[in-house]
């Protein structure tokens, strides 16, 4: 630099690594998604307080793995209860809304759960549905993936 030359060097550019690309930025996701989810994140925080309202403690929510996704994990004494909440317009059509595949993947996310939770002492696991419907009471089913 020359003497009284007040612009500085540029800055070095980051190294490319060759076979990376920058990710395209995600789209924004459509208005009728938002508020399906939106909705889902709402029934779960209705399910969460009617569960508490139970006497159980909630031990998790939106627990996400490989596996798939459990809504809410709860415990009462030594029993871990693991969750699926479903938000229709009606309670039947809520009730009718779990597939067996959907019973499958909360089975195979609860044992990673628990694999990833050794210091949870239990002596029973339930799998629970919490059905949610407009202008009516949140209905806990015990047991409901027990067929």
């Amino acid at each position: 630099m020359a003497k009284g030359d007040d612009t500085l060097p540029p800055l070095p550019r980051a190294p490319r690594v060759p076979g990376l690309r920058p990710k395209p930025p995600k789209a924004e996701p459509s208005p009728p998604r938002l508020a399906a989810f939106n909705r889902g994140i709402s029934a779960e925080s209705q399910a969460a307080a009617w569960l508490i309202g139970k006497g159980y403690r909630i031990l998790a929510r939106r627990f996400r793995c490989a596996a798939g996704e459990i809504d809410i994990i709860a415990g009462r004494r030594y029993t871990v209860i693991f969750v699926e909440v479903k938000a229709r317009a009606t309670l039947d059509g809520a009730a009718e809304s779990v597939t067996e595949r959907q019973r499958a993947r909360i089975a195979t996310a609860a044992e990673i759960w628990l694999t990833n939770n050794p210091k949870i002492k239990f002596q029973d696991l339930r799998f629970d549905a919490v059905l949610i419907a407009p202008g009516k009471l949140p209905r806990h089913i015990p047991g409901a993936f027990e067929t």
